[in-house]
């Protein structure tokens, strides 16, 4: 039978090796991106920085796009134009601008871009207390996550494997909040969405490469804990490549296809597909190295690799 690999078996990198010099590169984009994320703060859309939701039903299926780019050229603002239920109910959120009767004055400038015959089933103001409501939601969320990942990984493994199962999504999480620190990304809801489910992406590779470290450490009970370390993640690379590239082509169709509001949700978790892959490599499983991971005894005979055990 055919078995694609994108990586050939029996590969032989010195991941180990290359350890010291990367996590010194990954404990660096760390401070960065949280002093950014301290000095800079986040680029918020309209969910977190407050404005208008109108929620209305048009008379006929509306042209988005169209709609869309009417109301940016008016220089209002942020909105955002999304269908909610129908093709023909929408949800509009403008953002909030400084002084109030600009505001009321753009307001009345949507009514008329929108025309007769709409109905406003809701409008509302969303303020700055809604705002910090949801940071410190999306905050809680984010925490609790990574606290739930580190009890199933203590105790399906051992405490070792989920501190740094824990760094290596510490790592992911401050990438994609840095991502929307410096560059002109707008970080919303579905920013939330996107970097949790960059960690559960993580996550799952970096428990398929636990498991094959320790089902190696009951197989080769005298080889060193680098070499051993070497030799799973060798073994678990040609998966880790193919899962990691069927995910991206999938994403990255959503993200040339989806259009604008997709696109900007698609965005993210490409960017924590490719930090997820290279923290479950580089961070997660290096890092056991330096915690003193210790070997249970098995009842299975010690075998070193390539070293038939002694039958004598």
């Amino acid at each position: 039978m055919f078995r694609l690999h994108l990586i050939p078996y029996g590969s032989k990198f010195d991941f180990i090796g290359m350890s010291r010099y990367i996590l010194s590169l990954a404990v660096i984009v760390i401070v960065v991106c949280f002093s950014c994320m301290i000095f800079k703060g986040l680029n918020y859309g309209i969910d977190f920085k407050g404005g208008y939701i109108f929620e209305v039903k048009m008379p006929n299926v509306p042209d988005i796009p169209m709609l869309r780019g009417k109301l940016n050229n008016l220089g209002l603002g942020e909105v955002a134009i999304q269908e909610f239920g129908t093709k023909e109910d929408l949800m509009i959120k403008l953002e909030k601008s400084e002084e109030g009767s600009g505001q009321e004055k753009a307001i009345q400038t949507v009514r008329e871009i929108l025309g007769d015959g709409v109905v406003y089933k809701r409008i509302e103001t969303v303020g700055p207390k809604v705002g910090e409501e949801l940071v410190s939601n999306a905050i809680k969320a984010v925490t609790f996550a990574l606290l739930a990942m580190l009890l199933y990984i203590a105790i399906r493994f051992e405490w070792q494997f989920g501190v740094c199962a824990i760094a290596a999504l510490v790592h992911d999480c401050a990438i994609l909040f840095g991502m929307f620190s410096i560059f002109p990304l707008e970080f919303s809801e579905t920013s939330i969405t996107a970097i949790l489910l960059t960690a559960s992406y993580s996550i799952n590779d970096t428990v398929v490469i636990f498991d094959r470290i320790r089902e190696n450490l009951k197989r080769y009970k005298k080889m060193a804990l680098g070499e051993l370390i070497n030799l799973s993640l060798n073994e678990t690379l040609s998966r880790t490549a193919l899962t990691a590239t069927t995910t991206l082509l999938a994403v990255l169709s959503l993200y040339i296809f989806g259009g604008k509001v997709i696109a900007s949700f698609a965005l993210p978790i490409m960017i924590g597909i490719i930090v997820g892959t290279f923290s479950s490599i580089f961070v997660a499983s290096p890092l056991l190295m330096s915690l003193n991971l210790k070997r249970k005894d098995d009842d299975e005979q010690p075998k070193d690799r390539g070293i038939p055990a002694n039958l004598g």
